[in-house]
């Protein structure tokens, strides 16, 4: 199990770190798009964030179900988003900066 949460863990990690990479590298373009980065890293996450929960609900530490339901609901927010503006030439500016906002806030729910 601890390989396996090991695994998973970095997974998560490493979407979320490409989800935020895809968002922080358009900051100065005027044009902002969903980018391959933005749509991996999302669905990376997701997914991983899904297994790590089933990871952790096997073993014999208590589970924070408030905070996994909380980073739920931002997961699948960002992933709607996304994936629904995938094929657009370009996204509004106050699109992005909500993904932006919900990444960190993903991050911030993560932490605490």
């Amino acid at each position: 199990m601890d390989v396996a949460h090991v695994v998973l863990l970095v997974l998560h990690i490493g979407g979320v770190v490409a989800l935020l990479a895809g968002l922080l590298v358009q900051v100065r373009r005027p044009e902002k798009k969903v980018n391959g980065l933005m749509r991996d890293g999302v669905g990376t996450a997701f997914v991983a964030g899904l297994f790590l929960v089933g990871v952790l609900e096997a073993g014999d530490d208590p589970v924070d179900h408030t905070k996994i339901a909380v980073k739920f609901a931002i997961g699948l927010v960002l992933l709607v988003l996304v994936m629904a503006n995938l094929r657009k030439e370009w996204i509004p500016a106050g699109l992005y900066w909500a993904l932006l906002v919900l990444t960190l806030a993903d991050v911030g729910v993560a932490l605490a």
